[in-house]
């Protein structure tokens, strides 16, 4: 979904009418219906009208989704709006898609890796950052760990918290 961000996703159904519950990653959820047109992960371009909200998101309908059935089998399909329909972000505000595949150095230089993805638990975003080999880490998105994002350089200066870098904390002892 080159030049498109995800605004949400669909999470099942709601009641009979082929109605689904969508979960908005938009700053303000409602105006997840705001942008036109939406597409699907499978390829389909869908109107959405927002019919109510819900316990953890929206009830929409979907154009073209005729019965509970069919919004069923839509569980799990993520909604994207095209680039250009959105805002241009404020200062220190970014799309998450900006942020993937950017490199991450620590403030010396040294490469950490690159951003894998980005996942907000409810206390926060914390950016996944997979370095060439080893497992992944995740750094707190925060002024404080990542003084510094540079998207048209491509690359993202970080201070991670001791413990969290490659390598750190491998010669503790298990217990």
């Amino acid at each position: 979904m080159k030049n498109h961000v995800c605004l949400g996703a669909i999470t099942g159904s709601y009641g009979v009418r082929g109605e689904v519950r969508i979960k908005s990653f938009c700053a303000e959820p409602s105006a997840i219906g705001d942008y036109g047109p939406l597409t699907l992960d499978d390829g389909s371009v869908r109107k959405l009208t927002i019919v109510r909200p819900v316990k953890g998101g929206y009830a929409v309908r979907l154009s073209g989704v005729p019965h509970k059935e069919a919004a069923e089998a839509m569980r799990g399909q993520r909604l994207w709006a095209h680039r250009d329909a959105l805002p241009a972000p404020d200062d220190d505000e970014y799309y998450h898609s900006d942020l993937i595949g950017l490199t991450v150095l620590d403030t010396g230089g040294v490469e950490l890796g690159r951003v894998h993805a980005i996942h907000d638990h409810g206390a926060g975003d914390l950016l996944e950052v997979r370095p060439r080999g080893g497992a992944s880490i995740l750094l707190p998105f925060t002024r404080e760990v990542v003084p510094t994002v540079d998207i048209a350089a491509g690359r993202i200066v970080a201070d991670p918290p001791h413990g969290l870098r490659p390598g750190e904390g491998d010669d503790l002892p298990e217990g």
